[in-house]
């Protein structure tokens, strides 16, 4: 076992356990599924209709196109099944086909119900002049994220040329376990935290978090300091720093985060936490 820390001045000091890296090998080559699957037991053959409908659709959330084989194996239903469903889904405008491949992707619909749920996050809209603060300020990427189930869904992300990329092919949900934002809201939400414990920790890259000892460490340093970190724990080679948005009552709702190469992160911790922690708490005053 070695541990090591995002900074010298409190880095929550994950260990990492060598001997377990094992086929963890890039940020391509694992993707942890955090969401558990839905129950398989329906009582009537409409709701497992839906029910199908729905799991085709998340099938998108980590492969641009799809065909229908590619489906129903993931699904493990028929390949009748799987067209039936994607005919449906692309008649109102949830997939279409594409006319070079023969194969499928998200349509524009699920586009414009997206940005209709974004636009109508109040708290969202409230953070947007925050987030284009911390972007001036520290050219750094920043992310506002809210708790969901296990993870956190990032619902804004200023980002920076060279992480273009790499946020780019992994849509806007992780589990809490691999985030600095996940950690420091799980610290002030008993609800994400109860629910990242039930569906475990399973690896990412190299320094994910993977035992609940490992969490209880995480949570307790984002209590004692007010922040969390993380650095190569969902992107290899890539720091954030967190902090909670918080309502009245004390419990983290939300949080913003700073996000970009460990070079950069490591030795300013304090400071961009000091930046989080403003805007933060402007945020968590607000209606």
């Amino acid at each position: 076992m070695t541990s090591s820390t995002l900074a010298s001045e409190g880095g929550a000091g994950i260990e990492e356990n060598v001997e377990g890296v094992g086929g963890v090998e890039s940020d391509d080559d694992l993707w942890v599924q955090s969401t558990p699957r839905r129950s398989t037991t329906h009582r009537t053959d409409a709701l497992r209709s839906v029910n199908i409908a729905l799991d085709v659709l998340e099938c998108f959330a980590t492969d641009t196109q799809l065909g229908v084989s590619d489906v129903a194996r993931r699904l493990d239903i028929a390949k009748s099944t799987a067209h039936r469903m994607l005919t449906v889904l692309t008649a109102r405008g949830f997939t279409e086909q594409v006319p070079s491949t023969g194969k499928y992707r998200l349509g524009i619909h699920v586009y414009e119900l997206g940005q209709l749920a974004q636009d109508r996050n109040r708290l969202r809209h409230q953070a947007l002049p925050s987030l284009r603060y911390l972007s001036e300020t520290t050219g750094l990427a920043v992310n506002f994220a809210v708790p969901e189930g296990p993870d956190v869904v990032f619902l804004e992300r200023f980002t920076t040329p060279d992480l273009e990329d790499t946020l780019g092919r992994t849509g806007r949900r992780l589990p809490a376990h691999v985030t600095s934002s996940g950690k420091v809201i799980a610290a002030f939400n008993p609800t994400l935290d109860r629910a990242r414990r039930a569906a475990g920790f399973p690896p990412r890259v190299s320094r994910t978090v993977r035992s609940e000892a490992d969490w209880d460490r995480e949570l307790a340093f984002a209590r004692r300091h007010g922040y969390a970190t993380s650095e190569s724990e969902s992107f290899n080679d890539v720091s954030t720093v967190a902090v909670a948005i918080r309502n009245i009552g004390g419990i983290a709702v939300a949080s913003l985060s700073l996000m970009g190469p460990t070079a950069r992160i490591h030795s300013d911790v304090p400071r961009l936490a000091q930046l989080l922690t403003a805007e933060s708490r402007r945020l968590g005053r607000m209606p």
